[in-house]
């Protein structure tokens, strides 16, 4: 099969080889996946970085967790009628060595969730990392019907399915955007009101709406947003955080003490497997949700797509597989 790999990390253009390897089989309970897209992520980058002093977990990796595709295969014990399925694949280089980018991809038949229809292979190939991490933020202390959410970056790849997914949930969804200049993209229909992070006074502005606090925060800044959370979280309110932008991030320790928050932190590769199983049947179910896609590659060019998302951007980034 074609695929992408490294056998050590650096520099995507160094260390990032595309050719030939031998097909995958799948093993008992196991699904191979003929790709037809695969989605690179900032967890995908910086495992091939060594961020954070990681090293390389198995002597060579194909990268990349999430994609769209078809089985073409089962192992033992795997219902043969999964032939043929349309599916999308989430987890696939999580603590594995071979990912998706890749014409085939072998993974445990669970992690390959059937794709309806009149769901596109893009979609498909978006869903897992951010999806899975935004249903977990979303819903990890419980149902938020009739709830107030708040999600930060609501035009990034967490935070559009996050504040889609709870508004599936029933939520009234309020977000933040960097910038005033943004807040023409935001969708109405999703997010009841948007707010700019470089307004005067955004914390105000998200206490006009939610008067009493909000329930839940979704943080993918704590270290930038937490006097923000804090000036607007309603007691007993879960800042459920996914991400920061300092190792080592300050809060205001008192303040939310008082409120009785919980600050919930949440890494993708971790999360309990029968959450992971619920957000795959919520987010196949919630067939209405959208992701903006950026910027398309083909295999031979998956450095560029690595150091796309590296330099940050707007939209999802894919790397589309050759057969």
């Amino acid at each position: 099969m074609l695929a992408s790999w490294y056998d050590e990390q650096g520099p995507a253009a160094a260390v990032l080889g595309v050719g030939e390897l031998p097909d995958p089989e799948p093993g008992p309970g196991e699904v191979r996946v003929r790709v037809t897209v695969s989605g690179v992520n900032p967890g995908d980058t910086k495992k091939r970085r060594g961020w954070l002093g990681s090293s390389m977990p198995y002597p060579r990796v194909i990268p990349h967790s999430d994609a769209a595709g078809v089985v073409d295969a089962v192992g033992d014990g795997v219902d043969t009628r999964r032939v043929g399925q349309r599916v999308w694949v989430y987890g696939a280089q999580s603590y594995r060595p071979f990912g998706t980018a890749a014409q085939y991809t072998v993974v445990p038949e669970d992690l390959a969730v059937r794709l309806p229809d009149h769901l596109g292979d893009e979609l498909g190939a978006s869903l897992g990392i951010p999806g899975i991490t935004a249903h977990r933020t979303v819903f990890s202390d419980g149902p938020v019907d009739g709830r107030t959410v708040l999600v930060h970056g609501v035009l990034g790849g967490v935070g559009s399915l996050a504040a889609q997914l709870a508004r599936w949930g029933g939520a009234t969804v309020l977000a933040t955007v960097r910038r005033g200049d943004d807040l023409d993209r935001v969708d109405p229909a999703v997010v009841s009101h948007a707010v700019a992070l470089d307004s005067a006074d955004p914390a105000a502005a998200i206490r006009t709406y939610a008067p009493q606090g909000v329930d839940r925060i979704i943080e993918v800044a704590l270290s930038d947003n937490a006097d923000l959370d804090t000036a607007v979280a309603a007691t007993d309110a879960v800042i459920a955080a996914y991400a920061t932008r300092a190792d080592r991030t300050e809060i205001p320790f008192w303040p939310l003490l008082f409120k009785n928050v919980t600050l919930r932190l949440l890494g993708s590769d971790d999360f309990p497997a029968e959450a992971r199983r619920q957000a795959a049947r919520d987010l196949t179910a919630a067939a209405a949700l959208t992701v903006d896609v950026g910027d398309r590659y083909p295999l031979e060019d998956i450095a560029k797509a690595h150091d796309r998302v590296d330099a940050g951007g707007r939209g999802r980034v894919l790397v589309t597989i050759p057969h």
